[in-house]
């Protein structure tokens, strides 16, 4: 596990890095639906949520892991 968390560090190092992680958190987590929303909406964006969660946690991982 720890080479694929060193791979999402090194991927998501920089300044484009950045740049995707803060457009993905844009479009999942800090996305607001209505009280319109349908369940399907619903899930839809709570697993894109947990994704980019997932991928956070690789990253930082990573650079807690190139640090040792």
């Amino acid at each position: 596990m720890r080479d694929i968390e060193l791979a999402y560090a090194k991927t998501f190092s920089g300044e484009s890095g950045a740049m995707v992680i803060s457009h993905l958190r844009k479009i999942t987590i800090e996305r607001v639906l209505g009280p319109n929303a349908t369940d399907a909406e619903l899930r839809a964006t709570e697993g894109a949520r947990a994704l980019v969660h997932q991928i956070e946690s690789l990253i930082l991982r990573g650079r807690e892991n190139a640090k040792t």
